[in-house]
């Protein structure tokens, strides 16, 4: 059974408020979400923020154009320092996204921490070598350039 887990870290020349602000409020994953994926909510997005207890659901297209259901839960927030996203029902047999920000001078540093497994044994093992993480690695690419786009570079000034 391979769970697999990667790690990325940005650090962005915005607030704490202000970083919070945007990436705590899920209409905002669209925004983040490459266009090659045609990510479409289907159900309503309840409140300005998210909140533990949250389950959105959305339709993707990672494969070939063929649609697939995807529910997730946020499971875990605490304000303005990290929440958790958690697959229910999608293409994984385990999701669990964690997002943290910290204050640091200049700015604020993101880091996600995701965990997931593949359905399908041995299979869903080649699948990853073959393309799932080199995708997952290439959406985030994207939302590390659309941070970028949105909020600026970060300028280091050590």
């Amino acid at each position: 059974m391979s769970v697999y887990s990667f790690q990325t870290i940005q650090k962005v020349p915005v607030s704490l408020e202000e970083a919070w602000s945007f990436f705590s409020h899920p209409k905002n994953l669209a925004v983040m979400t490459p266009a090659y994926l045609n990510l479409k909510f289907t159900n309503p997005l309840y409140g300005e923020e998210m909140y533990p207890g949250q389950v959105m659901t959305y339709n993707v297209k990672p494969l070939f154009g063929i649609p697939l259901f995807w529910m997730t839960e946020i499971t875990h927030v605490q304000d303005k320092k990290y929440f958790v996203d958690e697959q229910r029902f999608g293409p994984y047999s385990l999701w669990h996204h964690q997002h943290h920000f910290r204050e640091i001078p200049g700015g604020v540093e993101m880091t996600d921490l995701v965990h997931y497994k593949l359905p399908l044994g041995f299979l869903g093992n080649i699948a990853n070598s073959l393309f799932v993480k080199a995708q997952l690695e290439g959406i985030f690419k994207f939302r590390y350039n659309k941070v970028e786009e949105l909020f600026g570079k970060w300028v280091n000034l050590d």
